[in-house]
């Protein structure tokens, strides 16, 4: 029943969990990780919030491309029995695995607008780090609020249809 509920039914619900999903997690990962880098200041939020747009837009893309992959992967890693939050779990760290690679090298020259071999060369320092701060997100904040939000559509909509 969970999978019915709190996992979007068609491509519109799927648009709405991929917006809510990605406009929480660049606005609290991309500023995070920013923080850590350059240290917390003002001064690094107010630069990181410029370059959100940009990232956001490049989250999602990265999401279209690797979301089909992460489920393939984890239909392998686990069994179609097994819990809808070992589901969730796995998925979501086959997912940040995936696009955490990508961004801990894509993200450092979209924030620093340069195209270098800085965030290659110290990928195994940074990684670990993104990709655990990318999961805490991910698994704690931004896809279970999405989650609910369209388990309520749900419940909205199952109770229009049982009224009429």
């Amino acid at each position: 029943m969970d999978f019915y509920m709190k996992l979007p039914r068609n491509r519109k619900e799927f648009s709405l969990f991929i917006f809510i999903v990605s406009v929480l997690s660049v606005n609290i990962i991309a500023p995070l990780i920013s923080c850590f880098e350059m240290g917390f200041s003002f001064e690094t939020w107010k630069q990181t919030l410029g370059i959100l747009p940009f990232m956001w837009v490049v989250v999602v893309l990265l999401v279209l491309l690797t979301n089909s992959l992460a489920s393939k992967v984890t239909g392998i890693l686990i069994s179609e029995e097994d819990s809808f939050s070992a589901h969730m779990i796995i998925n979501t760290l086959v997912n940040v695995m995936m696009m955490s690679i990508v961004l801990s090298v894509v993200g450092v020259w979209i924030g620093t607008k340069t195209i270098s071999w800085f965030p290659i060369e110290h990928f195994f320092y940074k990684w670990p780090r993104n990709f655990t701060i990318s999961f805490l997100v991910e698994a704690c904040i931004a896809q279970p609020f999405a989650r609910l939000i369209i388990l309520k559509k749900h419940q909205v909509q199952d109770r229009q249809l049982n009224v009429h």
